[in-house]
């Protein structure tokens, strides 16, 4: 099964480049997210049944953000912390990548809210961002200790 979408590439090589395995794989349809999964710490992509390409971003970001025990289990179901985590850490990916925040957030994710969640993480406020800066990948730009540094979205590191 072949990638040959130049954005699911240019995503592809992020995400492998920042020590997160994927997997091509033929996926059931009841996953939460269409052609995507995280099975053994892999991010397993279903071409095939791809939606939306930005959601491997917003996987990936799942995977980032577990702790290495949590992340390599046989199935994967976020906790709440961890996705609005996963939220903050697709933005910042996103942004990195130079691709429009839409990739991602775009009209038919995150129960119709993309609008109001770009809003506010463009501002730095988003939901997750603490926590990124708690697990000590960013700077959170709200927290006492941020004057000077690089903050968010701007990433120290992208995996926990």
């Amino acid at each position: 099964m072949a990638f040959d979408d130049p954005l699911i590439q240019q995503m592809l090589t992020f995400v492998e480049g920042i020590g997160i395995p994927v997997r091509a794989t033929e996926l059931p349809d009841t996953t939460f997210l269409p052609g995507l999964d995280i099975r053994d710490g892999a991010l397993c992509i279903d071409a095939t049944r791809l939606t939306y390409p930005g959601d491997i971003l917003h996987e990936a970001g799942h995977v980032a953000v577990a702790d290495e025990e949590r992340r390599n289990q046989p199935t994967f179901k976020p906790t709440k912390a961890e996705e609005m985590a996963a939220m903050a850490w697709s933005f910042a990916a996103v942004r990195h990548l130079g691709l429009p925040p839409e990739t991602v957030f775009h009209g038919d994710g995150y129960q119709s809210g993309s609008g109001n969640l770009l809003e506010a993480f463009e501002q730095g406020n988003g939901p997750g961002v603490p926590l990124l800066g708690w697990l000590r990948l960013t700077t959170d730009p709200n927290a006492p200790d941020a004057t000077g540094k690089r903050c968010f979205p701007n990433m120290d590191r992208w995996v926990r």
